[in-house]
């Protein structure tokens, strides 16, 4: 089985040469050709393809863009598979073998893309390596062949796009619409998934990638092309790639049942299904629905989820009370006219221990106040201010959205967006007007909130605070989002929800570094106000664990 490896350059002949050393390296030599499209380079890209003799090589003249370089190749390809791949990649150990070992897994996959260090749409990971030389060693030990690690996907990033032959022939060459580049891997995608194909993530399979080096001398330029063919997208499929496309990890996150559960799952609005596919990866017997307005992106999530498009404030949900274990509202509740009574209305379909997660942005934000005291109160295309939001909430408004419908407990999240030092000062300054510790609440982009129909039992309450706080205490011990993570902490704290021997307990058992952790934890607190004495709090976590 040979796979066509189809290569698009416009100067930068570093990259090149790196990625095509990388490829001879890294792939056994009668399983791969390689067809290189040059759009017209001037760096000496051209002179160095000439000397080479192993490249079938396609010369155009001037910059084609990046869909019909790839179509040009595309169409030369003579392999059983057919793989597109950035100019700025290298390649690692066993990459290809185990792309392919996905790939043909299943009849019904069409298409497998591996993970990297810099790639969107939730393939990157952080990683441990400096330099390049470090980066082999490190791919080494990461690519082993793991179908527990393959995720489906509703796109994949076109910088490594593996698919099928007969998924070419079914589907055509990539849309030139989107020349130069941007949004085509996206319109590709799709289109694959509407020919019936499925789309996997490799996460077993690391290769490299600069990250957009045809782009980086202009960031100008780019931002504005990727405007321009988001709304060609939007155009033509007749939805936002933006919002569509997304997936709600912080949602999912606050999902709590073992992951062999065969639980079921309402999303309102939820868009092209990007969510619900996620949530189906970590529960493979849940069992998903979704109400989405759009007709055109319900139509997408349709094809693994039962999906119906209706507006949910008119909608008869034709389904037996207590039937669903979660109904969630991502950036919902906002757009309706009386998002009450839709709570109401949902309610009965809720199991009886089930609950409502929803994400709601909070008009509290400091960039609000600060606009409003200075008497703008200005729509935009999305936001907290977004023009297509009806209703408004900060956090003591949501409590009355949700205990004034019937809902009998509450936990909060929150996303935090990073604020600058003169947006620090200025929080300063209101404090010390208004007092009461607004702070915190003024730095809250958007609550994420669980919602529970019932009261839950105290055991069960407890041991879900204490799971998250376990998380938590990771997260501030590697300073993952310091400021979300101090932010929910402080929250727990403040709200009774945990106390100092619950921090100290998971300080000693369940992390690498308890006393340096433990200081992190008494800053926190301590510059808050939360406790009396520096020196007592040090104490009582770290336990003598110095």
């Amino acid at each position: 089985m040979k796979t066509s490896i189809i290569l698009l350059t416009y100067n930068g002949l570093s990259f090149t040469r790196k990625c095509i050393d990388s490829i001879r390296t890294n792939t056994p030599p009668n399983d791969y050709e390689i067809i290189v499209v040059d759009n017209g380079s001037t760096d000496g890209t051209v002179e160095w393809l000439r000397a080479q003799s192993d490249l079938q090589v396609i010369y155009n003249k001037d910059n084609a863009g990046f869909p019909k370089g790839c179509n040009q190749g595309m169409a030369l390809a003579k392999g059983d598979n057919l793989l597109l791949l950035n100019n700025d990649t290298i390649v690692t150990p066993r990459w290809l073998g185990q792309l392919l070992s996905c790939l043909y897994s299943d009849d019904w996959i069409g298409g497998v893309g591996p993970v990297t260090n810099a790639a969107a749409y939730y393939s990157a990971l952080q990683v441990p390596y400096q330099t390049l030389e470090d980066m082999i060693p490190f791919a080494e030990q990461y690519n082993r062949t793991d179908p527990s690690k393959w995720e489906e996907r509703l796109k994949l990033v076109g910088f490594c796009l593996l698919i099928k032959r007969e998924v070419y022939e079914a589907v055509g060459d990539l849309d030139e619409r989107f020349s130069p580049g941007n949004f085509e891997d996206d319109d590709y995608s799709l289109r694959i998934r509407q020919a019936g194909y499925r789309l996997m993530l490799s996460t077993d399979t690391f290769i490299h990638h600069e990250g957009s080096a045809s782009f980086r001398e202009d960031p100008q330029s780019f931002y504005a092309l990727m405007q321009t063919n988001s709304r060609k997208f939007a155009q033509k499929w007749g939805f936002s790639p933006d919002y569509s496309l997304g997936i709600r990890h912080d949602i999912l996150q606050c999902l709590e049942e073992p992951e062999a559960e065969p639980i079921r799952v309402l999303e309102v609005g939820c868009a092209c299904g990007a969510t619900l596919l996620e949530l189906k990866n970590w529960y493979p017997n849940a069992e998903l629905h979704g109400i989405e307005l759009n007709p055109h992106a319900a139509a997408i999530a349709s094809r693994f989820a039962n999906v119906r498009s209706e507006n949910i404030e008119s909608i008869d949900i034709e389904l037996p009370h207590e039937y669903f274990d979660y109904i969630i509202f991502a950036d919902v509740l906002e757009h309706l006219v009386e998002p009450w009574n839709v709570l109401r209305t949902v309610m009965p379909y809720l199991k009886e221990n089930g609950k409502v997660l929803a994400s709601i942005p909070n008009v509290a934000h400091y960039s609000v106040i600060r606009d409003l005291l200075k008497g703008y109160w200005t729509y935009t295309d999305k936001g907290l201010l977004d023009v297509t939001h009806l209703r408004f909430f900060t956090r003591e408004g949501i409590g009355r959205l949700f205990f004034g419908t019937g809902f009998q407990a509450l936990q909060f999240r929150v996303n935090i967006l990073q604020p600058s030092r003169e947006d620090e000062e200025w929080m300063d300054a209101m404090e010390r007007l208004v007092g009461n510790d607004m702070k915190e609440e003024w730095k809250v982009y958007q609550y994420i909130v669980k919602a529970y129909k019932k009261q839950p039992a105290p055991d069960t309450s407890r041991s879900e605070v204490i799971i998250q706080l376990r998380k938590l205490v990771r997260r501030i011990e590697w300073e993952i989002d310091p400021e979300e993570s101090s932010a929910e902490l402080v929250e727990m704290y403040r709200n009774r929800e945990i106390e100092v021997k619950d921090m100290a307990n998971i300080l000693e058992q369940d992390v690498v570094f308890p006393f340096k952790t433990a200081q992190k934890i008494t800053e926190i607190l301590m510059n808050h106000g939360l406790f009396p004495s520096k020196e007592e709090l040090l104490g009582k976590l770290s336990k003598g664990n110095r």
